[in-house]
């Protein structure tokens, strides 16, 4: 199971979830729903944990390098 072909596209899903957390963090003191909220905005941004990510990463890496030849 994978989200995109592109390297680049995943890359920007996973820099944008990044912005998110540490807006999530950032954002603890204004209220809990405004860091929720972002929280939730960065697991859907790499749909699931970080690791998920990570390993679909290397796949689309993987998959890319194999169909370029």
């Amino acid at each position: 199971m994978y989200c995109s072909n592109s390297v680049t596209v995943h890359l920007l899903r996973g820099a944008a979830a990044i912005g998110l957390i540490f807006a999530a963090i950032f954002l603890s003191s204004y209220g809990l729903i405004w860091s929720v909220a972002t929280g939730i905005g960065a697991v859907v941004l790499l749909r699931g944990c970080p690791m998920c990510w990570l390993m679909g990463l290397f796949e689309t890496m993987k998959r890319s390098r194999t169909t370029s030849y």
